[in-house]
């Protein structure tokens, strides 16, 4: 039992880390969209400078993302093959 304990102490930290990482992530990138200027910030850390028009177009690909059923993930995955 003295070693269980700690195991099972840093496994629930662990997750517990995890989920509030996620859901702090997820709330960053929802202002994100919603405000140009920490989207460009965050562009400039990464060596990009975007004009006004790549500007929208990052916010709407972000907002794309949000939608549900839509992005890369689903609808048509490409033509199927006949097996033979």
């Amino acid at each position: 039992m003295t070693i269980a304990l700690p195991i099972i102490t840093l496994v629930v930290g662990l997750l517990g880390g995890f989920f509030i990482g996620v859901y702090y992530l997820r709330r960053q990138m929802t202002s994100m969209q919603n405000d140009p200027e920490m989207l460009q910030k965050v562009a400039k850390q990464m060596g990009y400078n975007l004009n006004s028009k790549q500007m929208q177009r990052a916010q709407q690909m972000m907002k794309n993302q949000n939608v549900p059923g839509r992005g890369p993930s689903g609808g048509n995955k490409g033509p199927k093959r006949k097996s033979k």
